[in-house]
């Protein structure tokens, strides 16, 4: 946790600056797959980015492999959330080289933050941010420019594409984001439930909800005075979707389903079963919407 404090703490121009690469480009890791694409459309034709967390595993309970923690000790630059997720990189930090540096990617100045779920506030412990944070497209093109300044302060021979790189991957985003909110836009409004409280920002950005999530704690079932709660906001708010996730599950859906009209949909915050790349991240919140818009219709109609 020190190490950590350290580095959310650094002035911005400490980790834009250090050891510069005159020969081959610097050896990067990334964490989760949404952010492992953003990272790897600004190194188009430079290199490519290493994933840690492989797959559809969720980050608050997956172990690192020996072969990712051999990427992670190896790397030069490390973008990851930050502790509010990631735990078990935030360990793997300690083995990192004396001139790599480590980035939590949502403590970068100007990154859009938002408060955690309501009912999280009471909970020992809890996160000061929600750490979902790369769900909001306009979080997405913050990151991409953080991302290729940092690169470009370290491999200042490859700058110029990078600036390329990010610019069209900037383009891109933003074009995703009004494709989104267009798409989106019938549906605003509608209340709906999620399995954990993966969304937040995703349904601030485009006017979704209200929203709430079953699964309070990630670590924990939810008990009988949840489900007593959940199932009186269902009838009362004439909730019509629940979106389970791949990375999670819990018996509870099931119980919810009970004497009901939900319609099940599923969300994926991480595009875990997309191939990783400069692609995952778009195709990832494409299908998302989706899934959305094909539940929240069905329910508004019904």
């Amino acid at each position: 946790m020190y190490l950590c404090r350290i580095l959310q703490t650094l002035p911005w121009a400490l980790i834009l600056a250090g050891q510069a690469w005159a020969g081959e480009p610097p050896r990067v890791a990334v964490s989760l797959p949404p952010l492992h694409s953003l990272v790897a459309a600004v190194m188009v034709g430079i290199g490519k980015p290493d994933l840690l967390i492989e797959g559809s595993a969720s980050p608050h309970r997956v172990s690192l492999r020996p072969s990712a923690a051999r990427k992670l000790a190896k790397a030069d630059r490390v973008f990851w959330v930050g502790p509010e997720l990631e735990v078990v990189v935030e360990r793997g930090l300690a083995n990192l080289g004396p001139d790599a540096k480590a980035v939590a990617l949502l403590h970068v100045p100007g990154m859009i933050r938002l408060k955690p779920y309501k009912t999280h506030n009471s909970r020992k412990g809890a996160a000061a941010y929600d750490p979902h944070f790369w769900l909001d497209p306009e979080n997405a093109i913050r990151i991409t420019k953080a991302v290729a300044e940092i690169l470009i302060a370290v491999d200042p021979v490859n700058a110029a594409r990078y600036q390329r790189n990010q610019e069209t991957a900037v383009q891109r985003l933003r074009a995703l984001d009004e494709t989104i909110g267009a798409a989106l836009r019938p549906v605003a409004g509608q209340p709906f439930l999620v399995l954990h409280d993966s969304y937040s920002y995703l349904a601030r950005r485009y006017g979704l909800g209200p929203m709430e999530a079953v699964i309070v704690n990630p670590e924990q079932s939810p008990g009988a005075r949840r489900f007593i709660v959940l199932k009186k906001r269902i009838y009362e708010k004439k909730i019509r979707c629940l979106f389970r996730e791949s990375q999670l599950s819990s018996p509870i859906v099931e119980r919810l389903l009970e004497d009901t009209n939900l319609r099940i949909g599923v969300l994926d915050p991480l595009g875990g079963d997309l191939e990783p790349g400069p692609g995952l991240y778009g195709k990832m919140m494409r299908r998302n919407v989706a899934h959305l818009i094909r539940c929240l219709k069905a329910g508004k109609e019904s």
